[in-house]
């Protein structure tokens, strides 16, 4: 797998899924429990994030997705709603950021031509703190730190209770 950089924070519990919900919390870019998921990923990325996409509808997320990604993921049962990208039409995706109407974004870009799309989704996330998810690796984790979160809730320890000091 390719390593992306991650900054300065750290999530530890008992399962990777806490974990990395932990981890977003202390980037100050907490992963949400529900609302609006936009969705444009490569064609080769497509079956590796169905399952996750999947996942999150069942838990009440609604799905926004790019006209390839929306054939993809409707082909494959998941109830899509078709979102523009910058350079198609109005509202398009930044639109629907700055209008408070994506709550976190999956994008693994491709080429040049979306290249302009990219700058422009990274800038407007960053500007209004919605989580952005760039890899697929990082989509699967994300759904899994959401189903945790679900699940268990954060539980903040001390480093102390996780390991136990065996000097004597």
């Amino acid at each position: 797998p390719e390593m992306k950089s991650t900054g300065e924070v750290m999530g530890i519990a008992e399962n990777f899924g806490t974990s990395y919900a932990k981890a977003q919390w202390a980037a100050f870019f907490p992963l949400p429990q529900k609302g609006r998921v936009f969705v444009s990923v490569t064609d080769k990325d497509k079956p590796k994030i169905l399952k996750a996409i999947k996942t999150l509808e069942k838990m009440g997320f609604s799905i926004h997705a790019t006209k390839g990604t929306y054939a993809f993921l409707n082909n494959n049962g998941v109830k899509t709603e078709i979102t523009y990208k910058v350079n198609e039409n109005r509202p398009n995706i930044v639109d629907n950021i700055k209008s408070h109407e994506v709550d976190m974004i999956f994008n693994t870009p491709l080429g040049k031509a979306s290249h302009y799309d990219e700058i422009a989704i990274r800038q407007a996330a960053i500007t209004y703190n919605i989580p952005c998810i760039t890899t697929t690796p990082g989509i699967n984790a994300c759904v899994n730190g959401i189903e945790s979160l679900k699940a268990d809730k954060l539980k903040v320890r001390p480093l102390q209770d996780y390991f136990q000091n065996t000097d004597g």
